[in-house]
């Protein structure tokens, strides 16, 4: 027994640790459970949350509303996000900054940013010579890039879900436009860095769309394929996207829905803030007409009465989508002159009569990216506050071709809802039901490579090649390897757009830059000169398009293979057990060493390049990577040619150079070493054949970014302290702005209580002068000096004065506690008296309570009632005025004394089992005497005093604990109740409370 029990000690020390750190690991993710979702727009966003408990729910901001515009005000002082920015908009317009996602990676030069100019000349723009792009400049001191500016917006959105949520939240999945290119997707990303939020992906926004309307229709797809059409004109642009909806099978989970981005079509600056700003522009020239021949400015060159007229037009757009005429109202629009106008439903279908021809465009690119024409789209669906605009639902019904457009889905919170669900899904916290999702490559994306070539004897000549890495309309993510057979020293590539024809004119000056990075190659001659007797096979890049849509370029190989033959007549004795045992139990040996930065792997099966076929000669090689074959080395290797098969049943393992050797594959009938075949003869070990061994070097690369340079660092780290600083800054003044408000709402409401009778009761006159004029004196100090205090100073003057009215209002909370205290005490003294009288009345045979434990409870009711009216008498005495003797927490003392006692006995009785009855002569049961009065009086002899001769032990003070719903001690069998009166009630008492 002594073996076994050392044996499991450190098993049960193992298992303690075990659940320690899963406890640890538990604790630590209870505190990252939730997942938030950003849908950020042009004009509003939506913030949703997973956690457990609310499973996809809309985030309500500090106004309760579900939807927050994207809007800040930047002042010295102070910030202002969301509604509150939106209202100072008319008073600070140069300070409020709106709309500023449509500058995210785009330089100076880019009609876009001379767009914004445009539509916004109140803010001023400033030059970045290192990157090319702008700034605002608000005042000398206060300078934001628009990436900090939307880190501010999603600091701002996590602050909103962490307060929904009651927990820290930092992953997120934050919606951008399906348009938006790798440069304005990094600045996203770097803006999220900035706010401290982890991305989980950065999902295209109709695709989000897409996936709320699968998950919540999940049983009406099938295996045939539906095609849906999504028409989503929001404040900024529109994007028109034909999904595929059907079951497919999947390794993991089975049957599981997909959907499929099969066509995408998109207008940057199509939507409702380009009709909102005609509408301005309109209203600016009737409100200049009115005022002509007064010699007055132009309205227009007033940013406040632009703010102003701006918003009056995006109430009139909504009011006219279900009105035929509205009349537009502005007070004291400018030079405290009000205006008022008329404006009709077909005024306004006429000033954008242009950008309403424009909304079939996005569905004709979408159905030729898809090859897709109308008869093939099963619905169209309408997403986007702008498609509410009735003239824009009649273009696209027409342009469609069916007989209604489906308004099935919330058009404001589809995209939230899905990109939702989607962190859901990516989470570690969550379960989810699968569901695919295949995006779909907008941009196409190439290699391109110069290398010379010699066409004919002594002529030499550059070729440059192109090679489609990711083809347009292509699923991603996916990663691809690109293979270049022809180098042998250092090179250069490029990686760049692909055929972007399917843009316009003025759409390919907004996109930009179409090259992406130069990649710059270091080391090749080196590993070329470090494997000389090794033959190569090609210079590798491995590319990732991942989740997000985000190219980057994991690294670059430079690999090698020979031929290497074993020398089994050289090997030791014991490697020769060690090889035969180990083929007797079906194994083999799979080395894995790596030295020197090296590394074997098995051989690939590469694919040409998409596009143009190969000129001859030429041997560049593109493949799709799955899950990282280059480096699985346990897989077998393709099969060597016949004339050098290996005998069956024997595998050949070896290490050369320091690299790692490849595990052999088994030969076609099957591993006959694990079926114990003996060594074959010494002559056919001579004979084993050669087999492949690849090196693997890693090549140096430099990444020269030409579309738009990342921010470096330590320009990351700066930006993101300064938010971190204004984040800090503004609770500070939150703080302040609390205590202020506490002082001053202290000092009202106890001018206000010391004329209410029941303070007045409880005081003095001497002491409300006392209290009042101390209140007046911080109300005035407040006045004069409140506004330069500090927090601390307004916490300890709140302190201070409450210091002094700490008395007064305690007296009156005891007065307003007596009554309900009072009357429960009185409750339960009664029913406490009535459960002892009982309790005394239950016959000796059936009684289940003790002597000592009925006289205990008797003597603790006794000393409460005595307590109740010696406390009560003794307060009558003293004055309202003094400190009250009776207070409300020695009666809740009392009543839990008193209750304690009474729940002890009834617990007994509830858990203890019914004694057996003796049986007479007969066989039947002898019945309990009629009342306790027919018994014998039973007698409680004094301690060291039994009937018998037999000594008893010292009497001891009786002690008890309290009966946790366990059976108390029985005494059962023959002659236990006579047992159970021979020990003395101080003994018996003492074996029921060891068991308890």
């Amino acid at each position: 027994m002594t073996v076994t029990v050392r044996r499991q000690r450190p098993r049960r020390l193992a298992c303690w640790a075990l659940m320690a750190v899963l406890l640890a690991d538990l604790l630590a993710l209870s505190d990252m459970l939730a997942v938030m979702s950003v849908d950020l727009g042009s004009e509003s966003m939506k913030v949703a949350i997973v956690k457990p408990g609310v499973p996809m729910e809309i985030v309500l901001n500090k106004e309760s509303r579900r939807k927050t515009p994207v809007i800040v005000t930047l002042k010295e002082n102070e910030r202002f996000f969301g509604d509150s920015a939106a209202s100072m908009a008319i008073k600070s317009p140069k300070a409020t900054l709106r709309y500023f996602q449509h500058l995210l990676g785009k330089q100076e030069d880019n009609p876009h940013v001379a767009l914004y100019r445009a539509r916004f000349p109140e803010h001023e723009l400033g030059f970045d010579p290192e990157r090319q792009t702008v700034y605002f400049q608000i005042s000398p001191q206060l300078q934001f890039s628009p990436e900090e500016v939307l880190g501010m917006v999603l600091n701002y959105s996590r602050s909103l879900a962490e307060d929904f949520a009651e927990q820290p939240i930092k992953d997120a999945v934050i919606t951008v436009p399906a348009f938006f290119n790798q440069a304005e997707r990094r600045a996203v990303l770097q803006a999220a860095r900035m706010a401290g939020l982890k991305v989980l992906q950065l999902i295209n926004d109709n695709t989000a769309t897409a996936l709320s309307y699968g998950v919540f229709r999940r049983k009406d797809i099938n295996t045939t394929a539906q095609n849906i059409m999504f028409y989503d004109m929001g404040s900024g642009s529109t994007v028109c996207t034909i999904v595929t909806y059907q079951t497919v099978k999947t390794k993991e989970a089975g049957m599981q829905p997909q959907l499929q981005i099969r066509g995408v079509g998109f207008d940057r600056t199509l939507g409702g803030l380009e009709m909102e700003l005609r509408l301005r522009e309109h209203l600016a020239g009737l409100f200049n007409e009115q005022r002509k021949g007064q010699r007055v400015k132009d309205v227009r060159e007033n940013p406040r009465a632009m703010a102003k007229l701006l918003r009056e037009a995006n109430r009139l757009k909504t009011v006219l989508s279900a009105n035929a005429d509205h009349m537009a109202q502005i007070e004291g629009l400018m030079d405290d002159v009000d205006f008022k106008a008329k404006v009709t439903r077909v005024e306004f279908e006429e000033l954008c009569a242009d950008l309403f021809e424009r909304v079939p465009r996005p569905v004709q690119q979408a159905l030729q990216s898809a090859e897709m024409n109308l008869d093939e789209i099963e619905q169209v669906i309408l997403v986007g506050g702008a498609t509410r605009v009735p003239k824009v639902q009649e273009a696209l019904l027409k342009a469609v071709g069916k007989e209604e457009l489906g308004k099935n889905i919330n058009a404001d919170e589809a995209a939230a809802m899905g990109a939702v669900y989607q962190a859901a899904a990516l989470s570690k916290a969550f379960k989810v039901k699968p569901f695919v999702v295949r995006d779909a490559v907008i941009y196409p994306i190439l290699v391109e490579f110069t290398r010379e070539v010699e066409e004919e004897p002594g002529v030499h000549s550059l070729k440059h090649n192109k090679r489609v890495l990711f083809s347009r309309m292509g699923p991603y993510p996916q990663r691809k390897v690109i293979t270049f057979n022809r180098y042998s020293h250092d090179f250069n590539f490029h990686v760049n757009y692909g055929d972007l024809g399917f843009l316009g004119p003025k759409d390919l000056r907004v996109f930009g830059s179409q090259n992406l990075t130069m990649v710059k190659l270091k080391g090749v001659g080196e590993s070329f000169k470090k494997y000389p007797d090794y033959e190569s096979k090609g210079i590798k890049a491995h590319f990732n398009l991942d989740e997000s849509g985000v190219l980057s370029l994991d690294r670059v190989e430079s690999v090698f293979e020979t031929l290497v033959e074993d020398s089994p007549e050289e090997e030791s004795t014991l490697t020769k057990l060690g090889n035969t045992i180990s083929s007797l139990f079906g194994g083999g040996t799979t080395p894995d060493t790596k030295e020197n930065g090296t590394d074997t792997i098995q051989e690939e099966e590469e694919n040409p390049a998409e596009g143009s076929k190969d000129e001859p000669g030429e041997q560049v090689e593109l493949k799709e990577e799955t899950e990282a074959p280059v480096e699985d080395t346990s897989q077998p290797s393709p099969p060597e040619p016949k004339g050098d098969a290996a005998p069956d049943g024997e595998k050949a393992t070896d290490k050369e150079n320091g690299g790692k050797s490849e595990a052999q594959k088994p030969n076609e009938k099957g591993e006959a070493g694990s079926e114990g075949v003996p060594p074959a003869p010494e002559e056919e070990k001579k004979q084993k054949p050669a087999r492949k061994q690849r090196m693997i070097e890693e090549v140096g690369v430099e990444l020269v970014v030409l579309d738009l340079p990342d921010l470096s660092e330590d320009e990351l780290a700066q930006s993101a302290q300064k938010l971190q600083d204004l984040t800090v800054r503004d609770l500070e003044k939150q703080e302040r702005e609390k205590a202020a408000n506490s002082l001053e709402a202290f000092i009202f409401e106890t001018q206000d209580k010391l004329y209410q009778p029941e303070y007045q009761e409880v005081s003095t006159e001497e002491q409300r002068e006392e209290i009042s004029g101390r209140l007046s004196t911080a109300s005035t100090w407040l006045e004069d000096e409140g506004f330069g205090a500090t927090t601390v100073m307004l916490k300890e003057k709140l302190a201070e004065l409450r210091k002094l009215c700490q008395g007064l209002f305690f007296r009156v909370e005891e007065r307003k506690k007596w009554p309900e205290r009072l009357s429960a005490l009185d409750n339960l003294l009664n029913h406490s008296s009535m459960f002892l009288k009982g309790a005394r009345l239950i016959p000796e045979m059936d009684q289940i309570f003790t002597e000592v434990e009925m006289t205990t409870l008797e003597k603790v009711i006794n000393e409460t009632w005595a307590w109740k009216n010696a406390t009560m008498a003794e307060q009558a005495k003293l004055s309202a005025t003094e400190k009250p003797v009776l207070l409300s927490k020695d009666i809740e003392a009392k009543m839990m004394a008193l209750d304690r006692e009474v729940q002890y006995l009834l617990n007994k009785a509830k858990f203890t089992k019914p004694r057996p009855r003796p049986k007479d002569k007969n066989g039947t049961r002898a019945e309990p005497p009629l009342n306790a009065s027919e018994q014998g009086e039973k007698v409680i002899r004094p301690p060291g005093h039994t009937e018998d001769a037999k000594p008893t032990s010292e009497p001891e003070k009786e002690t008890r604990s309290e009966p946790a719903d366990t059976e108390p001690l029985e005494l059962e069998g023959p002659g236990a109740e006579s047992e159970q009166k021979e020990q003395p009630t101080e003994q018996k008492r003492t074996l029921k409370n060891d068991e308890l």
